[in-house]
């Protein structure tokens, strides 16, 4: 493995407690990573998505918020190409997304971190994680093991490697898990920020392990060199692992802005979800 991989995927971790983003003016001639263009998704009479626009620069981390059945989820799939708009446009690293992931020859770089850590039981936590390489990569398997261990070594699982998913706890699951969206493939032909996208990431865990993994959200962004977008109904993952907020309900984008504001806005709908007020703009459907 080359001294530059190893020292991106260690000392950027190291150097990097204060969760900072890596500053869109380092990059030069930055262009959006991701924009919607008056984007609809639509299921049958009422659309899921109806007319919303955002952009995203290089190195911003996302969170998009809302209650459950908003339309968050349909924003991941759309952004990691499982799915296509039925109005409007997608652009990804200002390229027009008209196809699904799966139909593209040269997809974007888009890594999912799922809300199950989607880890093969029969493979060790070495495998899980060097799998895509192994599959696509011409590299040797001395060169997978190194990015493996750097990876793993970057987010503190670095004696796990030949250990099973079911001998590991689940937070230490949802880390490699993370390891693996570290792992990028040597043989693209771009070298474009990835984007990762985040769904659920601390559901289900205590408060502890919550605060590992909204860190390693933030220094897995980093050492990547990319930007993120989470979907999370727990206030600390939202506050810790973004900087900008965008609040989804009934199809559109009602409210966006940095952290600190969401934590002061006077908007009713992100009052009704700080507080889990009954009262508000947002009731079930009858």
């Amino acid at each position: 493995m080359d001294a530059r991989r190893k020292r991106n995927c260690t000392e950027a971790v190291q150097s990097r407690q204060d969760g900072k983003p890596v500053s869109i003016e380092s990059v030069p001639d930055a262009s959006p990573v991701v924009e919607m263009r008056d984007l609809t998704m639509q299921w049958g009479a009422r659309p899921v998505l109806d007319q919303v626009n955002l952009q995203m620069q290089p190195g911003e981390r996302l969170a998009v918020v809302g209650p459950s059945g908003a339309g968050k989820s349909t924003v991941l799939r759309l952004l990691a190409g499982l799915q296509l708009p039925t109005g409007g446009e997608l652009r990804l690293f200002g390229e027009s997304q008209s196809y699904l992931r799966l139909d593209q020859d040269n997809p974007p770089d888009v890594r999912l971190v799922f809300q199950n850590p989607a880890l093969l039981a029969s493979l060790t936590v070495e495998q899980n994680v060097g799998f895509l390489l192994r599959e696509r990569a011409r590299m040797s398997e001395r060169e997978i093991r190194e990015r493996v261990d750097a990876c793993l070594e970057a987010v503190g699982l670095f004696d796990v490697a030949h250990q099973y998913p079911g001998e590991l706890s689940g937070g230490m699951q949802k880390r490699v898990s993370f390891a693996r969206a570290l792992i990028d493939d040597p043989q693209r032909s771009d070298q474009s920020m990835p984007l990762l996208l985040y769904d659920e990431p601390t559901a289900g865990l205590d408060p502890v392990a919550c605060t590992r993994i909204e860190d390693l959200i933030v220094k897995t962004t980093t050492v990547a060199k990319g930007c993120s977008v989470v979907v999370s109904h727990v206030r600390s993952t939202i506050e810790r692992s973004a900087e900008r907020v965008v609040m989804v309900y009934d199809g559109h984008f009602q409210w966006q802005g940095s952290v600190d504001e969401f934590r002061t806005t006077d908007n009713p709908y992100v009052q009704q979800f700080r507080t889990g007020s009954l009262r508000g703009p947002m009731q079930p459907a009858h």
